[in-house]
């Protein structure tokens, strides 16, 4: 199959409803970080507010946070980054009565099985068949390689296998990643394989316990601080493989995001959640595909600041297309709890999806 964009068709303005509607009202926020009442809350739809009788599109969205005016356009911002005097739109109304429309029809997303009332099998679990979401994605990354940005979230189950960490090496070196996103875990159980080969002491590829392996990341860790970075640590230890290896080696951009129980960490950790939710997101507000796997706050937490759409350079609108890959089908589902209402579950071993899917776009 040959993977095609769906095609974005906006709202027709010119229909009474919107030509008749008010215009949005706008109230400023009284202090840094404090929104007025009745704020409208954004999601993660395309959504249009009218202003001085044209209704504009939010072009870097976000859910859970609001729109503000700013020089005739408009931006979305979190809360804690508004300031006092922002203009911000107000209103709980959707559809556009109060100035307000959210559109979510715009990439005719089949809703329910064709009208039907009752049907079998319409959730995502592991007796779904997912043959097609194989081969939908591969041709999506394909097509994506070129002309996107794919970004994947990674927990550190995929560090923790000999022939994932190659194989995901592989699609980095191939151009299949252009970003990626993680915890300190991730990073350092896969330096650990490539200094120490073992994963919190394990061999990764024989399962067998190294002795006194449980000082091995931490004897990791130690040693990228006083290299200073995970760069001058590849170079001094002489790393040649491995996932930090290919991202260093290609200049591909990472991003890892500090928890409560790290270990160090390692230096390019982000210690401050609110640094680290910035830099996450000026990553997933380029993206036009995010693939999760096997962590699920920062799954969770990316599929939050990912919109279902994105403006692109020469201002069309395209769909984002969010995949949760988990062997649990609590993790993979639990976007669709969170608001994350477009994120496609895949219930199958991460460690195996990496290998199939480097095995298919990848060239051995």
């Amino acid at each position: 199959m040959t993977f095609q964009l769906k095609e974005y068709h906006a709202p027709d303005f010119s229909q009474p409803q919107f030509v008749e509607a008010p215009d949005a009202v706008l109230v400023a926020a009284p202090k840094d970080g404090i929104v007025p009442d009745e704020y409208h809350a954004t999601t993660i739809f395309p959504e249009y507010f009218k202003i001085d009788g044209r209704w504009l599109l939010a072009e870097q969205s976000r859910m859970d946070c609001v729109a503000v005016l700013e020089d005739g356009a408009l931006s979305v911002r979190e809360f804690r980054n508004v300031k006092a005097g922002d203009k911000v739109v107000i209103g709980r109304s959707e559809d556009g009565n109060e100035g307000i429309f959210v559109h979510v029809d715009g990439f005719d997303e089949q809703r329910g099985p064709l009208g039907e009332s009752f049907t079998f099998r319409q959730g995502r679990n592991r007796e779904t068949a997912f043959s097609m979401d194989y081969d939908s994605l591969y041709e999506q990354l394909r097509y994506e390689k070129e002309r996107g940005y794919i970004v994947w979230v990674l927990g550190p189950a995929c560090a923790f296998d000999a022939d994932s960490r190659t194989a995901f090496s592989r699609l980095v070196e191939h151009g299949y990643v252009h970003a990626l996103l993680a915890g300190n875990a991730l990073a350092v159980h896969d330096l650990e394989a490539s200094y120490k080969k073992s994963a919190l002491g394990q061999d990764i590829y024989t399962q067998l316990f190294h002795p006194h392996g449980h000082y091995n990341h931490l004897d990791t860790i130690d040693r990228v601080r006083a290299c200073g970075s995970i760069a001058e640590f590849i170079k001094s230890e002489k790393i040649s493989e491995g996932i930090m290896c290919e991202c260093v080696k290609s200049d591909t951009p990472f991003v890892l995001a500090g928890s409560i129980r790290d270990d160090g960490p390692l230096p390019e950790v982000y210690a401050d959640a609110y640094a680290a939710q910035d830099a996450m997101r000026a990553h997933l507000s380029k993206a036009t595909v995010v693939i999760s796997m096997a962590t699920t706050l920062h799954s969770i937490a990316s599929g939050n600041m990912a919109p279902s759409f994105r403006v692109m350079g020469d201002g069309t609108v395209r769909q984002v297309y969010f995949y949760m890959v988990d062997i649990s089908e609590f993790a993979a589902n639990k976007l669709g709890d969170r608001g994350s209402l477009s994120a496609r579950s895949i219930i199958t071993n991460v460690q195996d999806f990496v290998v199939q899917t480097s095995r298919n776009l990848v060239a051995r």
